[in-house]
């Protein structure tokens, strides 16, 4: 597989053209890399700074939760309370201790752009980009409300000065919690100004800021004028992002206390009305905000999700690499409704359909009538993934190994399996080295891979041939597989495992070395769209960050 040299610009779900091509990096990676300045520095401050900033913000937590206990004290849920002014004054206290906050965290100066329109003008507020914890500055400096997951009321401390923002809880296990959310959302939306503004990050996940991911449509449901909010981190050294493949939560931290200062900045847009057209349609209102939101932040708009962050932390025999081309084709498979409902079953249908093929090539009208689809433009950009020698032909066997890859991204043996019998052959159902490395290839995502080194180890009576039961005892001998066979011959590979840890330095190579492969949920603001507004076809599950 490859990105096609010269790209098509993608249709967004209005109709409309994308105001600039999808990047090309990935945006659910970030990679550190220090100079040896560097760190010494973060040696340095690592045994001075740092622990002194550490017990100074603990502390300021601890100071903060009785205020925000006695505020909390006799609240509704469901009515707001009249300011009298002993919870103006709390309020103004706790703005003060969460300030003092950040500015013993480093953050000393932070720039205020633009004018925060009243709830009444605006009763829900969408900042982008989300790619960081430390996107809860906006939210301590305006005491909003933010939707979050209900089991944060019940951790200790963190709870209490949860509650006192008054936040729409989202529950996990309740069934209707996302109807009920948005339905709550509406209620406070069209209280006049009453309750307060709501903070909501619509991408979802976090990123590392170099595009805007897709927009889910929970903040656009009540159908109110919104006020997009830009966040920016302008620092020499990004020690803030937070992605699903880079630093983990603690060596983030570690890594910003020990900066001597670190730049904020928020810049709050004109207020975004929507038109009679996008109150009928949220999806579309999101995407206009959206367009709003890259604009103002100069970065390209791209149509990858949450779904294809899943995909790219998903746990398997074989690690996608930081640039796989799966990502790319995951977003294309969701637009054109390629994803099976029935996975299995279709899967098995297009492996029976393609062995009969026989290696046989496929131009693009024969791959439209292959998925029955009409030929379109977004089709054309999928098909070019696969058209890696620019002949206008293609192996409709990388195809369905690349679907299998997407659809089942943690089943590595299920999908080696289908690949194994449409390529395999009828004498003896063992494939070649070739064949082998087209398959992995395919897998992985990547143009090129040599897998010379695993296919000796597997056929070390040098028959030339493998099966796939050689393949698989093979394989549950050798758990790390990609790592120790495929990432190590291909030097110019970097799967997410060991890429995201590259920091030129041993810092994060001791204890934290296994923080970012934990799948833990990040971001602060859980989604909570109702299922059929976002357009997926086969409403895959989402994590509740």
């Amino acid at each position: 597989m490859r990105l096609p040299s010269k790209r098509r610009c993608a249709i967004e779900e209005d109709g409309k053209k994308m105001d600039q091509a999808p990047p090309f990096r990935n945006p659910f990676v970030h990679v550190l890399k220090f100079s040896p300045l560097e760190k010494a520095k973060i040696a340095l401050m690592t045994v001075t700074l740092f622990p002194i900033r550490l017990l100074i913000a603990a502390f300021m937590m601890l100071l903060a939760w009785p205020f925000a206990f006695l505020a909390s004290l006799g609240r509704s849920e469901t009515t707001v309370e009249p300011q009298c002014l002993w919870r103006r004054v709390v309020d103004i206290i706790l703005k003060i201790i969460m300030r003092v906050m950040w500015f013993v965290g480093g953050f000393h100066w932070m720039t205020v752009k633009g004018r925060r329109a009243l709830p009444a003008e605006a009763p829900i507020l969408t900042l982008a980009p989300h790619s960081s914890y430390f996107d809860a500055i906006p939210v301590t400096m305006t005491m909003a409300s933010i939707v979050m997951k209900a089991e944060s009321k019940d951790i200790p401390l963190w709870g209490t000065l949860i509650k006192f923002i008054r936040p729409v809880f989202v529950s996990r296990s309740d069934q209707d919690s996302r109807k009920k959310t948005v339905e709550e959302i509406k209620r406070r939306a069209h209280s006049g100004g009453e309750w307060p503004q709501i903070m909501i990050f619509p991408e979802g996940t976090c990123t590392n800021r170099s595009c805007l991911i897709t927009f889910k449509p929970g903040a656009f449901i009540p159908a109110v004028p919104v006020q997009p909010v830009v966040i920016r981190y302008p620092n020499k050294l990004d020690s803030i992002t937070w992605t699903w493949q880079g630093p983990g939560a603690f060596e983030i931290l570690w890594l910003t206390l020990c900066q001597l200062h670190n730049r904020f900045v928020v810049e709050f847009l004109p207020i975004y009305t929507p038109s009679e057209e996008e109150k009928k349609n949220p999806a579309l209102y999101a995407i206009n905000v959206r367009r709003v939101l890259a604009k103002a932040l100069g970065v390209p708009i791209t149509d990858y999700s949450f779904e294809d962050c899943q995909l790219a932390m998903a746990e398997g025999q074989l690690r996608l690499p930081v640039d796989t081309c799966l990502l790319e084709f995951s977003k294309l498979a969701r637009r054109l409704g390629l994803k099976p409902r029935n996975t299995e079953k279709v899967l098995q249908d297009y492996g029976n359909r393609a062995r009969k093929l026989e290696g046989q090539k496929l131009d693009l009208d024969d791959f439209a009538q292959f998925l029955d689809v009409p030929v379109s433009e977004m089709l054309l950009d999928m098909f070019s993934l696969f058209d890696e020698h620019e002949d206008n032909c293609m192996d409709i066997r990388e195809y369905v190994i690349a679907l299998s890859v997407i659809c089942r991204p943690a089943k590595t043996l299920e999908t080696m399996k289908l690949a194994f019998k449409m390529f395999e052959a009828e004498e003896d159902g063992a494939i070649t080295e070739m064949e082998l490395a087209v398959i992995l290839k395919t897998a992985l995502g990547v143009t090129h891979l040599s897998v010379s080194r695993l296919f000796t180890a597997i056929d070390p009576e040098d028959t030339g041939k493998i099966t796939f039961d050689k393949f698989r005892c093979f394989v549950e001998q050798h758990p790390d597989i990609s790592e120790e066979y495929l990432y190590a011959e291909n030097a110019g590979l970097s799967s997410g495992s060991c890429h995201v840890h590259h920091t030129e330095s041993s810092l994060s190579s001791r204890k934290l070395r296994g923080t970012a492969n934990k799948k833990t949920a990040n971001g602060i603001c859980p989604d909570f769209s109702p299922k059929g507004h976002d357009g997926t076809i086969d409403g895959l599950f989402k994590k509740h960050n």
